[in-house]
This record gives C-alpha cells, structure tokens and sequence, in this order.
C-alpha cells in the first residue's frame, strides 16, 4: 500500500471545511429564500395591526348582518343573541311585497339612470372646456368646479334647502323678478327629486371633470393633427380618437359614481326626510329607518338587496365600457 501523503507547506486540501460551504448558485438560492422569508415575517407584522381592525370593524360585521339576514333579529333580541330564529328567506320574500321598498327602489333607480350620465356628461364637458377652451385662469375654474366634492354633503344639503325656501329662498325671489310664481321645490312630489339629481351633478361633477381632464391630456397630440391632416373636423376627432381613448377614465368615473348613487342617502335625509309623500326615500334611507324601527332582520336584509344591485351595475359597467380588443 503507497504511503498517504502529507500536504506540505504551500499545498491545499482537496477537501473544503463543511463551516464554508462554496460560493455559487445553490448558495445564493438558499440567501434569497431566507431574505425573501425575513421580507414576508416583516410585511405580515405590518399587516396584523391593519388586518385585525379590518377583521373586527368590516368583515364581522358583514358576516353578523348577513346572517342577521336570515333571522328574526329585533333590537329586543341584542341581550339574547343566540335565542334569535332562523327564517331563511322570508325577510327577502317579505321585502320584495313591501310597496314601499319598491318605492324606494324606483326612486334609486331614477336617481341612478338620470344623475349617473348627467354627471359623466357634465363632467366631460367640463374637462373638455378646461382643456381646450379656456386659456387663463384655467386653475381658478379647476378649484370652482372641485370645490362642491370637498364641501360637507350636510352644508350643500342646508344651502340648497335655504335656495329652494318656497317664500324667502333665492330661487323663487328670482323667478318672481320674472313674474314666475315658483313652486314649494322640495314639498312637490313633482320636483322633489329632480331637485335632488341637479345638486348630486353640480357637487360630482368636479371629480369626473379632474379625471377626464388627466385622461385628455394623455392623448398623444400627433393623433389629432394626423387626423385633422386627414380632413376630420373637431367632433370627428373627438368621437372618433378622444372618446375610445378615455375609456379607462370613463369606466373609473361610472363605476364609483354608479356607486355612490345608488347609496344616496345623505341628500333626503337633510332636506326632505324622505318625503314629500316617500318620493324621495331612496333604498340606503329605507334600511336606516328599518334599523332605526328595531328590525335589525329586515333592514340587513334590504342592505344586502342594494349590494346585490351595486354589483350588478359595476358589472354592466365593466361590459360595457371597458376597452375593446
């Protein structure tokens, strides 16, 4: 057998110390999974204090409604919780025989089908002016038109109900300069609500505009002298090149003021109460006064009846306004 050999001085071992592993691609796998591990313990340590309050103030109460939903739940019943009943579907089979839920519902969907389109069309028209139209004191219109969506809806409400005082409100003075005799605005179940579309398009327009306003400024300007090279006139090219363009903003605009409007609730609540005569009781004031009534079960489940709708319009919305392939 030959002698082993001895490394001497100047020689190196062939085998490597296990305590320094060689440097290379498994190694630095195994750094990047203990770094991306180190990142996703400190992410979700951030996270916890959010997640917890969004699981005790949002999704609790969600589920607790939802299933107040298919109970008997009244305010008698909140020292008892687990003595309540379960229903199943009958507060939702009650609901849709109330003739004042339908009420309600009509009046949403009135408030919705002509306030939703005012205010896009107001609001484009708005941004299209700003854009193009006016050349000085351009930031001074932005902060007018945008200066109602950052104003209490409570203050508005207050304000316009003083305009519209049938014997000292500025509105009928002014008519009365004319010889019109104005009518009791929003003591008439003709004008009631048609009051209430025109203050929700003044006081939203200003958000639709800011967003169309960014979306017309995106619109690359060599398009539009192209066209214009091409013989198309100012609409052509808004219909034909602006307008698919500003589908993104467009879909962003309905969708949450689609929301919002089939929520109002703080208008009628200020200014009428819902009257005269329910004409103006929209289906978020409905539940409001179920809950206030005690019937937990009922309004809970007329809550979860506009939800059902909000998600059917968004999705409407994302049909028919998203961008074509």
């Amino acid at each position: 057998m030959p002698p082993s050999k001895t490394p001497g001085r100047g020689e190196t071992t062939a085998r490597t110390s296990p305590a320094h592993p060689p440097a290379g691609p498994s190694r630095r796998r195994t750094t990047s999974s203990i770094t991306a591990r180190r990142q996703g313990r400190a992410a979700w340590t951030l996270a916890t204090p959010f997640l917890l309050l969004f699981a005790v103030f949002m999704l609790l109460p969600v589920a607790w409604s939802l299933l107040m939903s298919v109970t008997d739940t009244k305010s008698s019943d909140l020292q008892t919780p687990f003595a309540v009943g379960f229903v199943g579907l009958d507060n939702y089979t009650k609901l849709f025989q109330d003739p004042v839920f339908f009420t309600a519902l009509r009046n949403t969907g009135v408030f919705v089908l002509f306030g939703l389109p005012l205010t896009l069309a107001a609001g484009l028209a708005a941004a299209v002016v700003l854009d193009r139209g006016i050349r000085r004191f351009r930031a001074v219109f932005r902060v007018g038109f945008y200066l109602p969506v950052v104003t209490s809806i409570v203050a508005i409400a207050v304000v316009w109900k003083t305009l519209l005082e049938p014997r000292s409100g500025l509105v009928n003075t002014a008519l009365a300069w004319f010889g019109i005799d104005g009518p009791a605005w929003l003591a008439d179940t003709r004008f009631a609500l048609p009051v209430m579309i025109v203050m929700a398009v003044w006081r939203n327009l200003g958000t639709v505009m800011i967003i169309m306003l960014a979306g017309l400024q995106s619109v690359p300007q060599s398009l539009m002298e192209a066209a214009e090279i091409d013989g198309a006139n100012a609409w052509q090219r808004f219909w034909r090149i602006t307008f698919p363009l500003l589908r993104p903003a467009l879909l962003l605009t309905s969708v949450t003021t689609g929301i919002g409007y089939l929520q109002f609730f703080d208008e009628p609540f200020v200014m009428t109460q819902g009257g005269p005569l329910d004409s103006t009781l929209s289906a978020t004031m409905f539940s409001y006064r179920q809950f206030g009534y005690g019937n937990y079960d009922y309004s809970s489940a007329a809550s979860y009846v506009i939800f059902v709708l909000i998600a059917a319009l968004t999705v409407l919305q994302f049909r028919v306004l998203r961008e074509k392939d």
